[in-house]
């Protein structure tokens, strides 16, 4: 904690395009809409009007970032280096980019890379999670498989839209390189993300994982109720998101897995078995046979729609859940972190204020005065102990007095720049609050309008059937 000298607020300075830019009719393509609404696309139309207005805590966006994944393609097939490329291409009126319509291939690796890097220079910044590998398909070797291609093609872009949304992150070199550079390469962009510095600025590893341990337990003396009630409703919107996520399980399996080969029972397949039965029934009843046979396809045309449910919207449906709960706890960090800074800040200010009654517990004993009185009991064993080692004559005070107020002028820089620092994380988090609300919102509707489409479409597609199948079963005449 103590001379950690890089330990400083590196995202406050964000790198911003030019000022006094703003988005024109004329800046805009003509395939895209003039006026856009939604995180990612707010425009500047009157400055002055607008900076008026804005909370101190509203986040400016500068232009609109729209990326797109296609096109997944086997690189180097046939080896033991084989990987898979994607197509990333983006839209944007984004002045710091060269194109309005970058693109290039970039590879997984490239992905985890944008993101750890992101994550590293801009701290105080929700960065979206990236897709977790999928251990299993590459046990299995079913890596290269359609479905898990267009799986993990889903997942990435996802992260690019969320990534994107953002008014800071969308702005970053880094960013800008992913989508634009013709020659990127992990090791060739590691100094975009972090410039190369002094032997210096590694010195300080083992003192932040020092730190780490020792504010592991500790809690914050005077916490903001401001960030409380963040974290109060980060909570309660987990819990709310994890329940959605065991009821619309339990609905998944109820309904179909998805999957016409695993026996089960789910309505699909009560629907399949129903079916099968309608149709023996059907080879008994020679009158109806064909009615019954109608019958028996569509119970198993509605069986397959209900799987067909599962597969295109529940799933789906359940994989961006749990992807917005791995968001979530990605702000969540950003909380944990803020917290982190304010303690740090009263850790410093708890031990410069030690310091300094030490400091003048040893004046008042050379001076003349009760070197101990009213300062506690270790003052006063502290006192015995320095008689004990001889260390009690004003020689050795002065001395010890002479390095107190080196620590404590140390201290008081240290103290100063903890608190700039906790200051200054604390204003960027209130932003992150607002970006982190916006896209959250932005995303579960889009969310909930999909699954929405998905059961308007399915339970059409069933009306449909049933209502081929009415008329032939009003037609059943049994004689009594």
């Amino acid at each position: 904690m103590l001379g950690d000298e890089e330990d400083v607020f590196e995202s406050v300075a964000w790198e911003t395009p030019s000022a006094g830019y703003h988005a024109t009719a004329a800046d805009t393509p003509a395939e895209e809409p003039s006026q856009s609404t939604g995180p990612g696309f707010k425009q500047s139309t009157d400055p002055e009007d607008e900076a008026e207005h804005r909370s101190p805590h509203e986040p400016k966006w500068e232009g609109y970032l729209i990326p797109s994944i296609q096109d997944p393609i086997k690189e180097l097939p046939e080896t033991k280096d084989a990987y898979v490329s994607y197509l990333v291409s983006a839209k944007t009126n984004l002045p710091i980019f060269s194109s309005r319509s970058p693109s290039a291939r970039r590879r997984f690796q490239d992905f985890v890379f944008l993101r750890d890097h992101l994550t590293k220079d801009f701290p105080a910044c929700v960065v979206p999670p990236i897709p977790e590998k999928h251990r299993l398909e590459y046990v299995t070797g079913d890596r290269f498989s359609p479905e898990f291609l267009e799986r993990r093609r889903q997942d990435l872009e996802l992260f690019l839209k969320r990534l994107c949304r953002h008014p800071t992150l969308q702005r970053s070199t880094l960013v800008r390189a992913f989508f634009e550079s013709t020659e990127w390469h992990v090791t060739m962009h590691r100094h975009v993300a972090h410039p190369p510095t002094g032997p210096e600025s590694h010195s300080g590893v083992l003192d932040n994982i020092s730190d780490t341990l020792l504010n592991a337990f500790a809690k914050l003396r005077k916490p903001d109720e401001r960030f409380l009630a963040m974290r109060d409703g980060v909570d309660k919107s987990e819990e709310g998101l994890h329940s959605s996520e065991r009821i619309w399980n339990r609905l998944r399996s109820r309904t179909g897995d998805g999957n016409p080969e695993s026996p089960g029972e789910d309505l699909s397949s009560d629907y399949h078995d129903l079916a099968v039965a309608v149709q023996g029934l059907g080879f008994l009843e020679s009158g109806i046979t064909d009615p019954l046979n109608h019958f028996s396809n569509t119970l198993l045309e509605f069986s397959t729609v209900l799987r067909q449910l599962t597969t295109t919207t529940h799933d789906p449906f359940l994989a961006q859940l749990r992807s917005l709960i791995a968001y979530s706890h990605a702000h969540r960090a950003v909380l944990r972190l803020r917290d982190q800074k304010q303690l740090d800040f009263e850790e410093l200010s708890n031990y410069l204020s030690g310091l300094t009654l030490e400091r003048d517990r040893l004046s008042a004993v050379i001076a003349g005065r009760a070197g101990s009185t009213g300062l506690g009991l270790s003052a006063y064993l502290r006192d015995k102990v320095d008689a004990l080692r001889g260390a009690d004559d004003d020689r050795s005070r002065v001395e010890r007095m002479k390095k107190l107020d080196a620590k404590i002028k140390e201290l008081q820089e240290a103290v100063s720049t903890a608190h700039e620092t906790s200051e200054a994380f604390s204003d960027e988090t209130l932003k992150e609050q607002v970006i982190f609300q916006r896209a959250k919102e932005a995303e579960m509707k889009e969310m909930l309008g999909s699954l929405a489409d998905g059961h308007i479409e399915t339970y059409k597609s069933a009306i449909e059937e049933w209502e081929r199948i009415i008329p032939i079963l009003q037609c059943i005449r049994v004689d009594i």
